[in-house]
């Protein structure tokens, strides 16, 4: 049995693969196997993925004969997974050399549910590290402190599934999948899931993955209606949240994050197709109604100015100012 599985969807970033499989190459190691999703590519991608396949030792490439997307593509990798933990990458990102080993090493270690990594944000030639807001690095910890306070950025907050590593025990009989009637916003809602039902995590100090940001095949870069499945993604959580055992807790926390990203998506509306802006408009205020009334009272009486007079009005009106 392996000790790590690596899971990477790949969606027409014919591009961008060379360097993501060129990347597991030199991360290739015998106790890993690397599992590439192809989600129904139509571009150069899958002539990609066949000329590296056999190049990669333990590497197996399945396609999708539909695209089903981002979510689907990493249930169908945690399927197929039989390592002892599982890692993910996304199809146009990339790993240094030696990061795969690094991160296993740390898990070990530790002996924690899973740990999380700070990565490498690339923009054309520009590198930046992004830190993992843990108030702890190398230090076993409890999963639920990583989400509160309310006020302050904490590991909810860093919702990009691929910086870390997750042992195998949090997807067995069936857990540990992602929403698949998402399009966007699954790992927000993941991230919020793993916190909720881990029992230990750490923070480890390695800086070998790198985010390409600003791409074009990013579905952050969409203006269609995927950009709205932050709302479904969020009801979800907050009837979930409502439901667990420290809802009071947390609910604060899940309605504050939720209200930011209804005023940076209405300030976006504009990048956004016409009946996109008028439906986001609509979906927002109704949600805004559906939040528990007096712990949204308090996350607006905290929250800075602009962003209150825009929340008050979305709900009272329909209307931003």
């Amino acid at each position: 049995m392996p000790k790590l599985s690596v899971v990477v969807p790949f969606h027409n970033v014919g591009p961008y693969a060379p360097d993501t499989v060129r990347s597991l190459a030199h991360n290739a190691d015998p106790d890993f196997e690397f599992l590439l999703i192809d989600d129904c590519s139509t571009d150069e991608t899958p002539d990609v993925l066949d000329r590296w396949k056999d190049r990669i030792p333990n590497t197996r490439v399945i396609r999708h004969p539909t695209n089903l997307g981002v979510a689907q593509a990493r249930n169908t990798g945690i399927d197929a997974a039989t390592g002892d933990h599982i890692t993910f990458l996304d199809g146009d990102d990339w790993y240094a050399p030696g990061h795969l080993r690094a991160a296993v090493d740390g898990i070990e270690r530790l002996g924690c549910d899973f740990a999380r990594t700070d990565h490498v944000l690339a923009e054309g030639r520009k590198r930046h590290v992004k830190y993992a807001p843990a108030p702890r690095r190398d230090t076993v910890m409890d999963p639920r402190d990583g989400i509160v306070p309310a006020g302050m950025v904490t590991m909810v907050d860093y919702p990009f599934v691929p910086f870390g590593i997750y042992s195998a025990r949090l997807f067995a009989d069936g857990a540990g999948r992602f929403e698949t009637s998402l399009r966007t916003a699954e790992d927000r809602l993941w991230v919020w899931r793993l916190h909720l039902t881990a029992r230990s995590y750490a923070a480890l100090s390695l800086h070998g993955v790198f985010y390409r940001r600003g791409v074009t095949t990013s579905l952050t870069q969409i203006g269609d209606n995927r950009q709205l499945d932050f709302i479904p993604s969020y009801d979800l959580l907050l009837d979930e949240v409502a439901r667990d055992r420290e809802a009071d807790r947390f609910l604060p926390k899940a309605v504050r994050t939720y209200c930011a990203l209804i005023a940076f998506h209405t300030g976006k509306a504009g990048s956004y197709q016409p009946e996109v802006a008028e439906r986001l408009r609509t979906d927002v205020t109704a949600a805004l109604r559906r939040m528990p009334r007096e712990v949204l009272d308090e996350t607006l009486a905290t929250m800075d100015t602009p962003r209150a007079t825009l929340l008050r009005s979305l709900r009272d009106t329909g209307r931003t100012p």
